[in-house]
């Protein structure tokens, strides 16, 4: 897969956006081994921006471990600054599953009570209204009325 390129704007953009960050995965002795590679694409694709720290004293073997990186995961290289690596990806759309069947679930409320003297800051209380209840305009909470179903209705 061919590495992300970017705009020198973008990069500039992204290195500003990473720089609170702290490395998500550590590369030792062992080098790139697929599950370190495997890591890094898991993080990609969880964080989008990762930093990456790597623990090899030789620039040129860090070099490679960076191009290696964005061609094989189809990354953007952002920055090399030392010992640490910071890639992007750009962040898959997440689906969205929708259960038409799905029930109305609890909902907070805000109910203001005023005061009878006037001047003084209304009373803000958060209620939980469940999906069979309802709320008065007093500010009290009802349940739902049962329905009575017929006896002869039920019978037949």
């Amino acid at each position: 897969m061919p590495q992300i390129t970017l705009t020198p704007a973008q990069r500039k953009l992204h290195r500003a956006d990473a720089h609170h960050l702290d490395p998500v995965v550590l590369v030792g002795g062992d080098g790139l081994s697929p599950a370190v590679k495997k890591e890094v694409d898991a993080a990609l694709t969880a964080h989008g921006l990762i930093k990456v720290r790597v623990f090899s004293d030789d620039r040129a073997a860090r070099e490679a471990m960076l191009q290696t990186l964005t061609e094989e995961l189809n990354a953007a290289p952002i920055q090399h600054i030392g010992k640490l690596l910071v890639l992007w990806r750009e962040l898959p759309e997440k689906v969205k599953v929708v259960d038409e069947d799905r029930k109305p679930g609890p909902r907070d409320v805000k109910v203001l009570k005023f005061s009878k003297r006037g001047g003084q800051r209304p009373e803000v209380k958060v209620v939980r209204v469940l999906g069979n209840q309802r709320l008065t305009t007093g500010g009290q909470v009802k349940r739902a009325k049962v329905v009575k179903k017929s006896i002869k209705k039920s019978a037949q």
